[in-house]
């Protein structure tokens, strides 16, 4: 009798495992998406691509993904586990910055009968987790299983910005993206890369930048995660720590750089020394300890806040200690001198001539591997009040008038008949005002392009019609008129 009741406790047990896990599939999406791809070498055209990834739906009628998995899209529809109907759906809110999307769906017919999953916990290293999703390899959802190897800060590759990731061995692959990672049946993050050439190493967007992402979107409108404007470089070298007077007990980092507009410029000063962000304590390598013997890096207390907060810094001035608050009011693509990888948008031309030109973005260094070094260097930059953005003439389109320049391409300019400018705004009005003679381009090395002004107007529309190019300008310039 004693192993009759052992047997059937355990087969209720188990039968009750097995109903909760059909419960949780039932939440499981996957995501179809067709997206108009952009060209950054010919930023007049584009190219279609259809894809697939993944999703979970959550409380308020939403669906959670990645924005990689809907980025430029054109059109989405969306599948339940164990039904083969699609629904169309549309995209309400999307953040490039953490990669997280929320989608919606009209019909209501399909949520009937779910149960959306629910968010838990940052999770711990060595806590397991199940990885649903829809990767290649078949067509039917896929479970892994896998446990939390570290946490900490990581590139997200999809914008190419800094944020804490969960490392997960559990087996991650394509289609798999936007999935949710459950422990104890609940969210603990988002499927968002892995490292190729690797066995088995995946990466989260953990639960902490969901609900960061989520309690932003409450008021409809999605302001981002911010950045203090600042440059900092550690304090493990023995000579800067003597240099600027620092005992074995006090540790942090020392700021090089304060963007001329940032919300730090005014409260920090280059040669401050940060030793502490809302009470915790900075390492001498730039790093936080955010759980008992767990580091990353000190953004992560400036990311536990919202747009519009304030975040408490302890710092060090010519050696005396004081605290300052700093508003967050910016993010990082505010302050870049090259933006961040743009989506959702086409590229910004304009064309004279045959002369092609595009303000700088990381869209297009990673388009070509030409001027790559120069440029990349670019990127690694803050704006200056003289300079916020960087113009490049990105190709010369053959032809009679252009003989000569055809090796001219992804070439930065800094003055149009020696002028400077500050911005793409800047650069499109002066040419656009120009009434004298020649267009004269000039880079910060002395080298010069010289256009006949009334030639290129002249030979405008045949350049265009033999490259097929429709218009001259982007969208965004179309129907600005001389100031």
């Amino acid at each position: 009798m004693k192993y009759i009741f052992l047997i059937l406790s355990f087969s209720l047990a188990l039968f009750a495992q097995t109903e909760q896990e059909d419960i949780t599939k039932q939440a499981i999406v996957k995501i179809y998406t067709v997206a108009k791809i952009p060209s950054y070498q010919s930023p007049w055209s584009s190219s279609m691509r259809s894809s697939t990834g993944s999703g979970a739906i959550i409380e308020g009628g939403y669906i959670l993904t990645n924005a990689h998995v809907v980025a430029n899209q054109a059109f989405l529809e969306v599948q339940r586990y164990g039904e083969r109907k699609r629904y169309i759906a549309k995209v309400y809110a999307v953040s490039h910055q953490a990669d997280l999307a929320l989608l919606k769906v009209e019909d209501k017919a399909f949520f009937k009968d779910v149960v959306p999953l629910k968010f838990g916990t940052l999770p711990e290293v060595e806590q397991k987790i199940v990885v649903y999703g829809y990767p290649m390899g078949g067509s039917t959802l896929s479970a892994t299983i896998g446990v939390v190897s570290r946490v900490e800060h990581h590139v997200y590759a999809h914008s190419g910005e800094s944020f804490l990731a969960v490392q997960v061995d559990a087996a991650v692959n394509p289609g798999n993206s936007g999935g949710p990672a459950l422990s104890d049946g609940k969210i603990v993050g988002v499927v968002m890369q892995v490292i190729t050439k690797s066995q088995n190493i995946g990466y989260l967007v953990p639960v902490t930048m969901v609900r960061h992402f989520i309690d932003d979107m409450k008021d409809g409108h999605y302001d981002g995660f911010a950045d203090l404007g600042l440059g900092t470089q550690k304090l493990e070298n023995p000579a800067i720590r003597r240099y600027y007077g620092l005992d074995e007990n006090v540790t942090g980092k020392l700021i090089d750089k304060v963007v001329y507009d940032s919300p730090a410029a005014g409260i920090l000063h280059e040669g401050d020394i940060i030793t502490a962000i809302d009470g915790h304590q900075i390492e001498n390598d730039g790093t936080v300890e955010f759980r008992r013997h767990e580091y990353t890096d000190f953004y992560y207390f400036v990311d536990q806040h919202q747009m519009g907060e304030k975040v408490s810094l302890d710092i060090i001035r010519d050696q005396k200690p004081m605290q300052v608050e700093v508003p967050l009011s910016m993010t990082g693509d505010d302050m870049y001198l090259v933006k961040t990888t743009r989506y959702d948008q086409m590229p910004t031309y304009v064309i004279y001539g045959g002369y092609v030109f595009s303000p700088l973005t990381r869209n297009l260094i990673r388009s070509t591997n030409r001027n790559r070094l120069k440029l990349s260097c670019l990127a690694g930059k803050w704006q200056e009040k003289e300079k916020e953005e960087v113009v490049v003439l990105l190709k010369v389109l053959a032809s009679d008038i252009s003989r000569g320049d055809n090796d001219f391409g992804m070439w930065p300019i800094d003055k149009v008949n020696g002028k400077a400018f500050k911005n793409f705004k800047e650069f499109f009005t002066l040419m656009e005002a120009l009434e004298a003679p020649y267009y004269f381009l000039e880079d910060n090395d002395g080298v010069k392009v010289v256009i006949d002004r009334k030639e290129a107007a002249q030979k405008q529309q045949e350049i265009l019609k033999k490259y097929n190019i429709e218009y001259d300008r982007s969208e965004d310039l179309r129907g600005k008129v001389t100031p």
